[in-house]
């Protein structure tokens, strides 16, 4: 059977630990989409780890932990977090990375920087880690597949006619030196070499794996609000972040779900450009107290260390971004971030041209609407490590219900800290 972890909003949703808690009873973890521009953060046994490339299954032993076709990626980074995780004593993980794989190349994130200096002041808070570019490229179909690197006249000729196109913007455009297709070849020789003991086809790995019975766990990056089609264009990511984009990656049929875990921070929270509309934010010092006590060392990118935009949670967005997962379940992360307030407000509703809709609108209305807000009362109390639903004060159960009721979609799991096992199930 398969089961999906999806974030529900602008990603940094709390998705790696959900994954890494779901692992232990599940038998192969597949990253499928997105590349090193987003990070899960897992906190367990062996430390804290800030994963960009490797699924969240790597901490187990008895997982096989698959980098599936819609993946962006970077060999180098890929390479740097297996090492992390041998220096801090985790055992050396399964990796599978399929051979349809396709490679982010060192021109991808120069692209991705020259192309927020040339827009300025007009810029969309990229990354720079040229995941933009490395899909662009994809859809042009001037890709190299990991494939590719083990047929040397292939790849030579796909390196000079991709460096013929890149160069006319790399030299007119950009005003750059031109990239040299040589030299990029004897790089990707080194590549191979690296990632050759972890590459083979995955695609029928997991087909098998199906047949036996086994657990497979899609683990996704970012969140609804950054599909590229469902999302809030154009501060979107470049790859799909929903649920059924998984197995178009993985190669496996949508009748083998099981469930779509869809996973919500317990308020709003999101890294990217300032001109994006969030419209529950929350600013000045009532947004920097939130931003320093969220999360698991306050609100800043596992990737970017950016500090994230923060606000009260969306009830808005997050029943959109539910909906356009087809989530079956909602685990709800970082509610003991808020044990301090007296009082929190829920954004149940978007004002736009002195209309209040439930609706989440296209980006071209979201720009001009207005939180609508219920307000609750706060628990004022650490919760921080509960485990029974019960245990928690009234405040906070009635808080996980109000949402639960506003978004529509059951919430079976509560995280209240950021380790492994701070967990409340409602299974």
């Amino acid at each position: 059977m398969v089961k999906a972890i999806v974030g529900a909003n602008w990603g940094d949703e709390g998705k790696g630990k959900i994954t890494d808690l779901l692992a232990e009873k599940s038998d192969v973890v597949v990253r499928f989409q997105g590349g090193a521009n987003a990070g899960h953060t897992i906190i367990c046994e062996y430390g804290r780890f800030a994963l960009h490339q490797l699924p969240s299954g790597v901490f187990y032993p008895h997982t096989t932990n698959v980098i599936a076709p819609g993946v962006a990626l970077d060999v180098t980074k890929l390479l740097s977090e297996l090492k992390q995780l041998s220096d801090g004593g985790v055992p050396d993980p399964h990796i599978l990375v399929d051979q349809r794989t396709q490679l982010l190349m060192p021109y991808h994130p120069l692209q991705d920087a020259y192309e927020e200096e040339r827009l300025g002041g007009k810029a969309f808070g990229s990354t720079k880690s040229g995941i933009a570019p490395f899909y662009s490229d994809k859809y042009a179909k001037l890709g190299i597949q990991i494939a590719d690197l083990f047929d040397e006249k292939r790849l030579m000729d796909r390196l000079e006619q991709n460096c013929e196109l890149k160069n006319v913007l790399w030299v007119h455009l950009y005003h750059k030196d031109p990239l040299d297709p040589k030299a990029l070849f004897d790089t990707l020789m080194s590549c191979r070499e690296a990632i050759r003991p972890y590459v083979g086809d995955a695609i029928p790995f997991l087909h098998q794996a199906l047949k036996e019975g086994k657990t497979v766990l899609l683990e996704g990056q970012l969140g609804s609000m950054k599909d590229p089609i469902h999302g809030i264009c154009p501060f979107t990511t470049s790859s799909h972040t929903l649920a059924a984009f998984g197995a178009v990656s993985a190669g496996l049929p949508p009748t083998a779900f099981e469930s779509v875990i869809c996973v919500s921070k317990a308020y709003s929270s999101s890294v990217g450009s300032d001109a994006e509309p969030f419209v529950s934010e929350l600013k000045g010092p009532e947004g920097d107290e939130l931003r320093r006590r969220g999360g698991d060392k306050g609100e800043f990118g596992a990737t970017t260390g950016r500090p994230r935009r923060v606000g009260w949670y969306d009830t808005v967005a997050s029943r959109y971004g539910c909906m356009v997962q087809g989530a079956t379940e909602v685990a709800l992360t970082a509610i003991d971030c808020l044990g301090y307030l007296d009082e929190i407000k829920v954004c149940t509703g978007y004002e736009i041209d002195g209309q209040v809709t439930k609706d989440f609108p296209v980006p071209a209305l979201l720009g001009k609407a207005k939180p609508v807000f219920t307000t609750l009362p706060g628990w004022k109390s650490d919760i921080r490590g509960v485990t029974d639903f019960d245990k928690l004060p009234k405040e906070a159960r009635d808080y996980v219900k109000f949402i639960e009721r506003e978004i529509e979609t059951p919430i079976r799991i509560v995280s209240t800290g950021p380790s492994r096992h701070e967990i409340i199930d409602l299974h």
